[in-house]
């Protein structure tokens, strides 16, 4: 029997353990423990996906969040560790590159714990984003890396890791997949008063837009430019709306709503002209419904949604000529790493 503690925090990650999550208990012979750190903890944050995308329950909350960075890492690691002593798993398997992603591969390291981490091998090299050390740090403790690109698997034998990688396309796109039919029953259109193809989707929470007043001020002064073209409709992060009332920006112009459930934000994005983001999973999910992406950021880490023409950062010119891009797989990339871990471990 291969027991997988496999941990999740935030929305991202959520959304990617469904699919995971559901291809590893359709195995013989696997158990899945499900661990919650309780990074997000707004219920439009977190219970909305469990109960949307049918993700099982958590089999332990540990109700760690609303910290600052090294408090929320730190009280995770402690907490993490006393699991593992409990559970003893075989392997440690985590998402993306949130605080609880760098926790687990911490304390799984320290327990000498193999860890599997989903979404190796991104990078943005820009190491004054804490998701940019959260994945740098994690994927050199990994003994299982599930690349999404080549080009993170490039990233990857470039730092010198060359062992346990696997380039298996992209979860985010099973998920979608899998959506896609369970979205066409939201009424998200009607709610914020928008007319199919007429209407921008918008997400800003990054850290580094959020923390810094001019950058997140010049960010959302651009986001009323373009809306004055095509209604834009804003789903707002806790984090950004705080942000934004403490530093009085205006957000005049835009359609302001609360945080979304994965099918309502499926359904936006499926009915949208285009997306404005600095989320790395939103740039991906925009191209899945083919979308053109604009992002709010200085770089990405998605860098051949930019070679291929479906997206571009803010302060670039145009896009660059439009192609497929044929990284992510066909659907199948649980699959595949449920098969991995069965037969590498």
């Amino acid at each position: 029997m291969l027991k997988v503690a496999a941990i999740v925090g935030a929305r991202p990650q959520f959304v990617k353990a469904a699919v995971v999550s559901r291809a590893l208990r359709s195995r013989d012979g696997v158990q899945e423990i499900l661990i919650h750190t309780g990074q997000h903890y707004d219920a439009n944050m977190s219970d909305v996906f469990f109960d949307e995308l049918d993700i099982p329950r958590p089999d332990c909350n540990l109700g760690i969040g609303g910290g600052s960075h090294g408090q929320n890492t730190g009280r995770m690691i402690e907490a993490i560790e006393s699991l593992l002593v409990r559970e003893r798993p075989d392997v440690v398997l985590l998402y993306g590159d949130t605080d609880s992603t760098l926790a687990g591969a911490l304390a799984a390291a320290k327990r000498q714990i193999p860890v599997a981490h989903v979404e190796a091998g991104l990078r943005s090299f820009k190491r004054s984003m804490p998701e940019e050390i959260n994945r740098v740090l994690t994927d050199h403790v990994s003994t299982l890396l599930f690349c999404p690109t080549s080009t993170a698997v490039a990233n990857l034998r470039n730092e010198g890791i060359v062992q346990g990688i696997h380039h298996v396309g992209d979860v985010m796109y099973d998920v979608m997949l899998s959506a896609v039919a369970l979205s066409s029953a939201s009424g998200i259109l009607d709610e914020v008063n928008v007319t199919s193809g007429c209407y921008s989707v918008a997400t800003v929470h990054r850290h580094e837009n959020t923390s810094d007043p001019e950058k997140l001020a010049a960010i959302f002064e651009f986001l009323r430019k373009q809306a004055k073209e095509c209604a834009i409709v804003l789903p707002l992060h806790p984090r950004t709306r705080t942000a934004i009332q403490q530093h009085a920006i205006a957000v005049d112009g835009l359609v302001i709503c609360g945080p979304l459930g994965y099918l309502d934000m499926a359904k936006l994005l499926a009915e949208c002209r285009d997306v404005f983001t600095d989320s790395g999973g939103l740039q991906k999910e925009a191209y899945f419904h083919r979308k053109p992406c604009v992002t709010l950021r200085d770089e990405t880490e998605w860098r051949e949604t930019i070679d291929c023409g479906w997206n571009r950062l803010w302060k670039a010119r145009d896009f660059n000529v439009r192609s497929e891009i044929d990284e992510y797989g066909n659907g199948e990339s649980s699959h595949l790493i449920a098969t991995m871990l069965l037969s590498e471990l």
